[in-house]
């Protein structure tokens, strides 16, 4: 039997809003599995999320830049807040993106290989900043989108969160505005899936099982089980597939609505989120743990 420490109950407890004392018995019944854990409370009906978040934050900045039908999300990270507002740290960013724009690197690996200002390469010119600064920083991640019809790019949140959105069609200002609403759909509802079609076998299969274990418990008989799967199948969807969920600067349209009523044909085709240090985990800091470990020195 896995051991099941409080960390492991405040992580479930977080990700889907269920009692202390049910998500300690949740690991215990499946054996300290998180993601077995958060099914087991959402059978019971006591998981108020359907899916997990990176609740574990990291600092830095999440910066998006675009040329016409061209954008680029990055993320670089810094250990505090304080520095993410650094005007050196921001402009290095910033220069970084359009840097990217430019050279299309495959990867950060690439990237940071590159000659990139006076200071030498871009990890050369990243280790000049930290000594200047006196922090610790990373270029974590980066993505590019372009398509034939216009990228929407959106930062929220003062660099917390970047989303580029893809829509393929004839490139117009109509179109660039509905781009753009669908980019800060996106970073207030974050979907799972673009559509239907990209959504894993192990997703639908997980969510079936969900759903059957729990019309089972509920003394549904056998016969209709498979019926009622179905429709909560549907309701699956349009809550976790971008195309298929409210558009939330319209309710009465979908996403694909609201794009396809701008311009017949029009489609997204891509969409990229960043929201800064998802699945970082950042040192806790016990302070009153430290300074007593400064007086018992």
């Amino acid at each position: 039997m896995a051991k099941i420490t409080a960390a492991d109950v405040k992580k479930l407890r977080e990700a889907t809003g269920a009692g202390m004392m049910d998500c300690k018995r949740a690991l215990t019944e499946v054996d300290g599995d998180f993601d077995a854990g958060v099914d087991y409370l959402r059978k019971k009906g006591l998981g108020a999320a359907e899916k997990k978040a990176g609740r574990i934050a990291a600092e830095g900045i999440v910066v998006t830049m675009s040329q016409g039908a061209l954008a680029v999300v990055l993320e670089v990270n810094a250990e505090t807040d304080f520095v993410s507002k650094n005007d050196q740290f921001v402009g290095f960013t910033n220069d970084l993106a359009a840097f990217i724009l430019d050279k299309r690197p495959a990867d950060v690996e690439a990237l940071l290989a590159m000659d990139f200002s006076n200071s030498g390469t871009v990890a050369q010119t990243l280790s000049q900043l930290i000594s200047t600064i006196g922090e610790n920083m990373s270029i974590r991640r980066f993505e590019i989108l372009e398509t034939a019809g216009v990228v929407a790019a959106y930062v929220h949140g003062a660099g917390k969160i970047g989303v580029l959105v893809a829509v393929e069609g004839n490139a117009d200002d109509a179109l660039n505005e509905v781009a753009r609403g669908v980019a800060m759909h996106v970073a207030a509802v974050n979907p799972l899936f673009v559509t239907r079609e990209s959504v894993t076998d192990e997703a639908i299969e997980r969510e079936r099982k969900v759903l059957t274990d729990r019309a089972l418990a509920s003394g549904k008989p056998e016969a209709i089980v498979a019926k009622i799967v179905t429709g909560q199948m549907n309701k699956f969807y349009s809550e976790n597939c971008l195309l298929d969920q409210e558009f939330v600067l319209d309710t009465d349209k979908t996403v694909a609505k609201a794009v396809a009523s701008v311009q017949a044909g029009a489609q997204v085709v891509a969409v990229a989120r960043f929201a800064l240090g998802e699945g970082i985990e950042k040192k806790e800091e016990d302070f009153a743990a430290e300074v007593a470990a400064q007086i018992n020195a």
